[in-house]
């Protein structure tokens, strides 16, 4: 593309985009901005990459409004926008190549179950089983060893990437995307303790719903409901290695990062954002707009919107964070104690050895 072309793309998507250098110029794909050669169009979106405008052989940089750019004009080319992150994402999305999970049609090796509706353009892989009574919509592509067990629901134009397992009544919106090792509906983790130490299965009659727009990654359990639905709302984006028990709700856009465990019945509000690792008790709910850092333990509800929330249990960050801080400084608390507490032990001495000369001249 001519980054002309590039510029005129990208003013579908914003107000403004300035060209400052050559219109004419060839650009044939992306790349990161300290690798990147002639040819290449790379971004800067954060300060610490600055350093690179200099240095690098990119022959276009998408960078942002304020960003100075006159010095390097002669030799480097720049769209100045809003957003230059978001900006680089849709040239991304220009340049890369469709990925290749199914040929079209149905293989001749997978498996159909009875009173199957498939839709138009749809592509199901090698070694695919399908139940009973599913419904898979038009543009929808099945990867190899596929498990769709029966009556699950797929809308239009998803992604199921090789390796997936549906269990029975799964649904599932427009546009998911699931990948790889992921099994949504298993059953879940419910047991009725009994007097003499054993369990008794709870049956897990429920399903889960997945609704339009939301990619999950590979290797996540997401468990059927006891009774009812869990609930993965539009557009929320779900990272690799994350379990999601049942009777969960998680929030429109939500983001959740790789390896949280989210325990039953937890309420995850709108556009939150989960870190790698957090971990959640049962039966609380999280407002809209909170943010989890990493690594943190929420063992009971919060109300208020927009917070983060950070520690173990988690608390509001400023909070959390100068609790850190005197945790470390406890070593040297510890010091000036015990340099107080011999000051106070030898004044006492030295009191008591006054109270004893006296004692004694009273004697004599």
């Amino acid at each position: 593309m001519k980054i002309h072309e590039i510029q005129a793309y990208l003013e579908r998507y914003f107000d403004k985009v300035e060209l400052v250098g050559s219109s004419d110029t060839t650009i044939d794909g992306p790349a990161k901005i300290e690798d990147a050669t002639k040819g290449k169009v790379s971004f800067v979106a954060n300060e610490k990459y600055i350093r690179f405008i200099g240095s690098t052989k990119a022959s276009l940089l998408i960078v942002g409004e304020k960003t100075p750019t006159p010095q390097y004009s002669d030799r480097l080319n720049f769209l100045k926008v809003k957003d230059p992150y978001t900006a680089f994402v849709f040239v991304l999305q220009k340049f890369s190549a469709p990925r290749v999970i199914a040929a079209p049609g149905v293989c001749s090796s997978a498996v159909i179950g009875e009173n199957v509706t498939l839709g138009e353009n749809v592509s199901i892989g090698e070694h695919v089983v399908i139940g009973d009574h599913c419904i898979i919509g038009d543009n929808t592509v099945i990867g190899p060893n596929t498990v769709l067990m029966e009556r699950v629901a797929v809308g239009r134009d998803c992604m199921l990437f090789p390796n997936i397992v549906c269990y029975d009544g799964t649904v599932l919106g427009d546009r998911v995307t699931i990948h790889s090792g992921t099994v949504v509906g298993a059953d879940g983790f419910g047991f009725a303790p009994q007097p003499d130490g054993a369990y008794i299965k709870i049956p897990q009659m429920g399903i889960v719903e997945i609704h339009d727009d939301v990619e999950i990654g590979s290797n996540n359990t997401i468990d059927r409901a006891t009774m009812g639905s869990t609930v993965i709302e539009r557009g929320a984006k779900i990272d690799n290695l994350v379990q999601i028990a049942h009777n969960c709700r998680i929030g429109e856009n939500t983001v959740i990062a790789s390896q949280a465990g989210i325990s039953g019945s937890v309420t995850i509000g709108k556009h939150c954002m989960i870190g790698g690792q957090a971990g959640f008790a049962g039966h609380l709910s999280i407002p809209d707009r909170t943010h989890v850092a990493a690594k943190t333990g929420v063992s009971k509800s919060t109300h208020k919107c927009g917070q983060t929330l950070r520690g173990i249990p988690a608390q509001p960050i400023r909070d959390q964070l100068r609790q850190e801080a005197l945790l470390r400084s406890l070593d040297k608390m510890k010091q000036k104690l015990d340099a107080l507490e011999r000051e106070v032990r030898e004044m006492r001495q030295g009191e008591e050895g006054k109270s004893q000369r006296s004692r004694g001249k009273k004697s004599v």
